[in-house]
């Protein structure tokens, strides 16, 4: 049979455990407790995956990190259709494509933030987040003289931690509700049956492509002629999205606050 501790001890472990854990957070920095606060913060944080509007809108995106073989076609398509895009790219593909930068920007579209490296965000720390960001900013901004506002992170890999620190640096962060999966190779059928038959496919929805894939650019055509047939118009990310006085959903769904 096991003895009972007196109160007085009980009393006694109580204190030195309470000033135990006193030191521990006194001990922490400040920068410390502001990544905990951050986490705590940021758990439910999502990007915009599509936005509630009454007008009959979709907007193009394309990631762009890889070649640009196909570029001219695209833009070229694009303007057939009278349809402006925005462009998420890459740092490392702005600087190595610059006359891209230039093409993109002089054709009317929207230039985006991909991050410099194409890395997995949540993978690394808060100051890496930062740099990738600031270094594509910086790369662009170079180029073209315009500050970019809207940033994607590569892969579509998110936590809210990244939200809050694109947030920081004054961008919007943008999901899509339509994934092409183009960027599979599953062939130029499987991209525009994927887009116009989609099932999250409705007003407000943003819709991701790729430049470098295999097959976007022979389907890019019949995909817009067909979205127009349902009606759609399309618009740049910047032009839908709401950048106050809004909400989202549990879905990354943006409203306007009533």
């Amino acid at each position: 049979m096991s003895a009972s501790v007196p109160s007085h001890y009980m009393k006694y472990i109580t204190l030195v455990l309470l000033l135990a854990v006193f030191l521990h957070y006194a001990g922490e920095t400040l920068s410390d407790r502001n990544t905990v606060a951050t986490t705590a913060f940021s758990v439910n944080e999502l990007p915009i995956y599509c936005v509630d509007t009454a007008q009959p809108v979709v907007a193009l995106t394309f990631d762009s990190a890889w070649g640009t073989e196909d570029l001219d076609q695209i833009l070229s398509i694009l303007q057939k259709h009278h349809a402006p895009a925005t462009f998420f790219v890459t740092g490392e593909w702005a600087e190595k494509y610059p006359e891209a930068i230039t093409a993109i920007d002089k054709a009317g579209h929207e230039i985006a933030n991909h991050g410099y490296s194409h890395k997995h965000m949540p993978q690394i720390s808060q100051e890496e987040m930062i740099t990738e960001i600031q270094k594509c900013h910086e790369t662009i901004y170079h180029l073209i003289g315009k500050d970019m506002t809207l940033f994607r992170a590569p892969y579509s890999d998110w936590n809210g931690a990244v939200v809050e620190t694109a947030r920081s640096l004054g961008y919007a962060s943008i999901n899509q509700s339509v994934d092409s999966l183009d960027w599979k190779d599953y062939g130029i059928d499987h991209i525009i049956y994927t887009v116009c038959e989609h099932k999250n496919l409705e007003n407000g929805s943003i819709i991701l492509l790729h430049n470098g894939a295999a097959y976007t650019k022979d389907a890019l055509d019949v995909m817009l002629t067909k979205l127009e047939e349902q009606g759609y118009g399309f618009v740049k990310v910047s032009s839908l999205i709401y950048r106050d006085n809004y909400y989202l959903d549990h879905t990354g769904k943006q409203f306007q606050k009533k």
